[in-house]
C-alpha cells in the first residue's frame, strides 16, 4: 500500500485522482475511483447546470470532487449565477480548476472551506496557483489528452518540486501526463510528486461516457498517432485560449484542417454540423478521440477499479526494487 501526503490529506487508500474530463468524466466514473480507493472528480465541461445535477445524482453516496475549464467558468456564471455555490453547497471532496487563473474563484472556494486544486502547464502558472490558495498544484504535461501546453511531465513535475519545496512545503503535488501504469505512477512519486492525476487510462473504462468507437480506436492507436490541435475546437464553436490545444487521435479531419486554419475558419458552420453528427454516430474519420500518449499503453478497456487496483500494484513492485 502505497501512503502518501496525498492519501493522508483526502483520506484516500491510493494517491490517484481521476482527472475530471469533459463529458467521459461523469458521476459514474467519479464514484468508480473513490470506491476503488482513489479520488474521484466529476468533470464539469461548459458549465450545463443540468447536467452538473445529474452526474453528482449519478455519483450516488460517494465523496467526489468536481472539476471546471476555468476560462469558461465565467461565461457559465453568466447563464447560471448559482452554479458554482450549487457545487460548492454539495460539499465535493475538492474543487478543481484548470486553463484559466483561478484567482476569480479562490476566496469563494475558500470560503466554503473546500480545497482548492489546481492543474498548471508552466512553473508561472503554478507559483500563481499557490498565491491563490491552492492546497494541491496538478503539474499537466503535454503527453495528457486533452487540452494542455507544451512542458513534458519528466521536467515540469521535478520543477513545481522544488518551488514548492523552497516556498510552500506544505502545498502537495500530483503529476498528470502520460500516467498509464504502475511505472507511471512510481516514476511520478520519483519526481517528487505527491500523487498522480490519471485521465486517458480512465477514460478508456467501462464507466467512462465514451462511445466504443473512440474506445477502440484509442485501444488500436500508440502515442505516435496523437497530435495537438485546435481544429476540434474551432469546429465546436469553442473559443479555447491560443495558449492551450487539446491532444486528439489523428484521423482524416486533422489531415485535412490542422494545417490549414483559415480554411476551417471560412467553413466553420457546415463542418461544425458534420463534427458534432459524427460524435454522436461516432465516426472516427471526423470526431475526434480526446486521449493522450498514453494510447500506446492502453490495451483493453475495463472497470475502472480494475484499472487502479493494477496500478498500484506494479508502483508497489517498481518502488520494491529500490
Amino acid at each position: 500500500m502505497i501512503k502518501t501526503r496525498l492519501t493522508e490529506f483526502f483520506e484516500i487508500e491510493h494517491p490517484i485522482i481521476g482527472a475530471p474530463m469533459a463529458f467521459a468524466a461523469g458521476g459514474r466514473l467519479a464514484s468508480a475511483v473513490t470506491n476503488a480507493g482513489g479520488l474521484g472528480l466529476i468533470g464539469g465541461a461548459y458549465g450545463d447546470r443540468g447536467w452538473v445535477d445529474t452526474q453528482f445524482t449519478a455519483a450516488g453516496n460517494a465523496v467526489v470532487g468536481f472539476g471546471f475549464i476555468t476560462w469558461n467558468l465565467s461565461a457559465a456564471l453568466e447563464a447560471s449565477p448559482d452554479l458554482l455555490d450549487a457545487v460548492l453547497d454539495r460539499q465535493p471532496a475538492a474543487l478543481f480548476l484548470s486553463f484559466g487563473d483561478p484567482q476569480p474563484y479562490a476566496q469563494t472556494i475558500a470560503d466554503a472551506e473546500v480545497p482548492l486544486i489546481c492543474q498548471v502547464q508552466t512553473l508561472h502558472d503554478a507559483r500563481h496557483a499557490v498565491d491563490c490558495g491552492a492546497a494541491v498544484i496538478v503539474a499537466q504535461g503535454s503527453e495528457a489528452g486533452g487540452h494542455g501546453e507544451a512542458r513534458a511531465t519528466m521536467t515540469l513535475v521535478p520543477e513545481v518540486a522544488d518551488m514548492l519545496a523552497k516556498t510552500a512545503p506544505d502545498v502537495l503535488l500530483c503529476a498528470a501526463g502520460g500516467i498509464a501504469d504502475g511505472r507511471g505512477l512510481a516514476a511520478s512519486l520519483m519526481l517528487g510528486a505527491d500523487g498522480v492525476l490519471v485521465g486517458s487510462r480512465l477514460w478508456a473504462s467501462y464507466e467512462a461516457d465514451v462511445h466504443p468507437n473512440m474506445h477502440e480506436a484509442a485501444r488500436l492507436a500508440s502515442g505516435d498517432d496523437t497530435i495537438r490541435s485546435s481544429v476540434m475546437d474551432i469546429a465546436r464553436h469553442l473559443d479555447w485560449p491560443d495558449r492551450y490545444t487539446a491532444r486528439v487521435l489523428k484521423n482524416a479531419f486533422t489531415d485535412r484542417w490542422h494545417n490549414d486554419i483559415e480554411g476551417l475558419l471560412k467553413n466553420a458552420q457546415a463542418e461544425a454540423a458534420k463534427w458534432r453528427q459524427a460524435w454522436s454516430d461516432g465516426d472516427m474519420d471526423i470526431a475526434n478521440t480526446f486521449v493522450g500518449e498514453a494510447a500506446g499503453l492502453i490495451k483493453t478497456v475495463e472497470p475502472a477499479g480494475a484499472i487502479i487496483s493494477r496500478m498500484v500494484d506494479e508502483a508497489e513492485r517498481q518502488l520494491a526494487r529500490y
